[in-house]
């Protein structure tokens, strides 16, 4: 069994239960960690609240150092770390590679941010005298980060690293699917020195979760998952007002213009929807293409599509093969499925895929899909798909195109293909989403604050403003000089 992580120390569950994990790829048990009751959550958040009183006081630029020092291990150690996250998450071997890196250059950043932290000063009017405002930025106390098992590394980096860098302690929990990543980093944290208690690791399912959630030692609360967890989050969170940030689900809109570079745009519809076998909330999930351009467009992609091959993520196909990993649980095929078949019901076409494949014969894989057409209300335009199966629609103008676009209740990401400067304008204006590429993959950069609108969620991640979520601004007003 590989044991948590609860001030500086390994530590299994007081009850002594243990949850399997599952490589999805052969279906074969890796490994056991602890099922942590609410004993080991309130041993884990009482561990963080002791570490922050000391260390919020650290330097800012020791606190750097440490996150650099942190970085500079994971690097050391990015090839074991790549290994274990295709073993236990089922992407391939490069895409679990650049998940590592990506998770390296948030840490990084973060850690260069930790020495910018800025107050206020204001000078103020006042009947007794000369006086002068400030804004001082406190931490906020011991956080709590839920990671969910789609992108096990870069989402605990977004919650890691400015939690650190802002002077918190955390708790982190991985996704019980996909905790073996998050425990050696745990072990990685312990060699880089971190100090005992500012970041411990409990592993263990909802009821873990929900007793994180509820301590009162918690102030803060940083979730990546659903939509339906994210508002039980939010119902939980709200007794004791605490900060809460929630990136959700997402059913991004790709639209490709007449205009479009149609190499690139194919290209880029390929790698947004099927990149970690369409397990991503910034998967380009629902694809609008202009009548002129479609036949063309849809041949190409067709084309592409066939390149795909699923397998296992740690054996590389044969060129031009590329390989597409797993979905991570037999319970999110069965969705994806289902999903797929109430749009072919409805009326959709089934222009590829649309089964498991015939090999591998053990794993959770789906056939990368293609449906065309499916009705408005179908399950695949309403909801977020979490797998390989890519819905497209003819439009015949910008008008439709977005009216399409917004018809959903996520807004996370978006995209354009188009060179028309007057477009580029318009749909960024109008697309309601956090977020909007033009001529690009959707990617989440560390330097841009990453979040949704309507039901994909509230607050942000990323960037300088993601700090603000780990900060109380407190104003003291000071005269009599």
């Amino acid at each position: 069994m590989v044991e948590m992580l609860i001030a500086g120390e390994r530590e299994a569950a007081r009850s002594g239960e243990e949850i399997e994990v599952l490589n999805p790829a052969t279906e074969e048990v890796l490994e056991s960690v602890p099922s942590a009751g609410s004993e080991d959550v309130d041993r884990a958040v009482q561990a963080a609240a002791q570490a922050f009183e000391e260390w919020r006081q650290v330097d800012a630029e020791e606190r750097a150092a440490k996150l650099r020092s942190f970085a500079e291990l994971v690097k050391a150690n990015r090839k074991e770390l790549g290994e274990t996250l295709t073993q236990e998450q089922g992407k391939p071997t490069m895409e679990a590679g650049g998940e590592v890196q990506h998770f390296v250059h948030g840490l990084e950043y973060y850690a260069d941010l930790a020495t910018k932290v800025r107050g206020v000063y204001q000078p103020l009017p006042s009947t007794l005298g000369r006086s002068y405002g400030m804004v001082v930025r406190r931490p906020v106390g011991v956080c709590v980060g839920i990671v969910p098992s789609n992108f096990p590394l870069t989402l605990t980096g977004t919650k890691l690293g400015p939690a650190l860098a802002a002077g918190n302690t955390i708790v982190l929990k991985p996704s019980e699917e996909t905790p073996l990543t998050m425990l050696r980093l745990a072990e990685l944290l312990i060699e880089a020195e971190i100090p005992a208690g500012v970041v411990n690791v409990v592993t263990g399912g909802a009821e873990t979760g929900e007793a994180l959630i509820k301590h009162p030692l918690v102030r803060r609360i940083a979730f990546t998952g659903s939509t339906a967890t994210g508002r039980r989050i939010m119902e939980l969170a709200a007794p004791e007002m605490k900060r809460v940030t929630l990136e959700l689900g997402g059913s991004d809109p790709v639209i490709v213009c007449p205009d479009a570079d149609l190499k690139g745009a194919v290209k880029t519809a390929l790698i947004a929807r099927f990149w970690n076998a369409g397990q991503g909330c910034l998967a380009g999930k629902r694809l609008l293409v202009f009548d002129e351009v479609y036949d063309d467009f849809m041949s190409a992609l067709l084309d592409g599509v066939e390149r795909y091959e699923p397998g296992v993520g740690w054996e590389k196909p044969e060129k031009p093969k590329i390989r597409i990993g797993p979905l991570t649980t037999e319970r999110q095929r069965s969705l994806v499925i289902d999903q797929l078949q109430d749009a072919l019901d409805g009326g959709g076409e089934l222009l590829y895929g649309g089964d498991p494949p015939d090999t591998p014969e053990k794993g959770f894989f789906l056939t990368p899909t293609v449906v065309q057409n499916p009705a408005a209300d179908s399950r695949v335009a309403t909801e977020e798909v979490f797998g390989p199966v890519l819905p497209v629609w003819r439009v015949s103008s910008l008008d439709e195109a977005i009216e399409r676009a917004n018809d959903t209740a996520y807004g996370l990401g978006s995209s354009v293909w188009t060179h028309d400067v007057r477009i580029i304008n318009r749909v960024a204006q109008e697309l309601d989403a956090g977020m909007t590429w033009v001529n690009q993959n959707h990617f989440g950069y560390d330097e841009l604050p990453f979040g949704g609108v309507k039901q994909s969620g509230y607050g942000k991640e990323h960037g300088i403003e993601a700090m603000d979520y780990y900060f109380e601004d407190k104003s003291v007003v000071v005269g009599g000089l």
